[in-house]
């Protein structure tokens, strides 16, 4: 067994290091609620999680696997698109993770997109606290997901590196453009 971390274990290990009780987190695909989860228990009981997704059936899996664990009080689950996450949260973010794609198991063609997939990320930059992390999941092995990983790519670069660490993980040497991430670190203020 490899020591080196595959791309959801990293981001998950990645979440772990920076919340404690009382955080809050936001996941801006909620998917089939594993990232929601992972914040869930870290925010601890005082703690506070914002689960977006446009999919009942996303949803539906995510509250499930949350009241599975007790944890769904910790949790707001949104219906709606993660480009308005300005309008739900009003308060600091100490994590955010997006796993863009597609919902597993759903339909392949109903796809994250990048221009509301930027918005959704500018958003949650806005609203992430300075020694906050936000962490994003690309899929640039379908068209969508490619264009959508070039334009994320493009935007993190631009970030000030003044105000923001930038990191890139993945595996140079697997086959049919492999996922990998983007990890953002707002700095502390001097």
């Amino acid at each position: 067994m490899s020591g080196i971390d595959n791309i959801i274990p990293f981001a998950h290990k990645l979440l772990r290091a920076v919340l404690s009780e009382g955080g809050r987190a936001l996941d801006g695909t909620a998917g089939n609620g594993h990232d929601t989860l992972v914040l869930a228990e870290q925010v601890g009981a005082s703690g506070r999680v914002w689960a977006f997704d446009v999919q009942p059936q996303a949803l539906q899996n995510t509250s499930g696997r949350l009241k599975a664990a007790g944890l769904d009080q910790r949790v707001t689950l949104v219906s709606d698109g993660h480009q308005h996450l300005a309008c739900y949260i009003d308060e600091p973010l100490d994590a955010a993770v997006f796993n863009f794609g597609w919902l597993p198991g759903g339909d392949k063609s109903r796809t994250t997109e990048a221009p509301a997939s930027l918005c959704a990320l500018e958003a949650a930059l806005a609203l992430l606290a300075h020694g906050g992390l936000l962490v994003a999941v690309l899929y640039p092995g379908h068209e969508a997901g490619r264009q959508e990983a070039a334009a994320i790519e493009n935007w993190a670069q631009a970030l000030p590196q003044q105000h923001y660490a930038v990191l890139r993980y993945g595996f140079i040497n697997r086959q049919n453009r492999p996922p990998y991430l983007l990890a953002i670190e707002k700095m502390r203020k001097p």
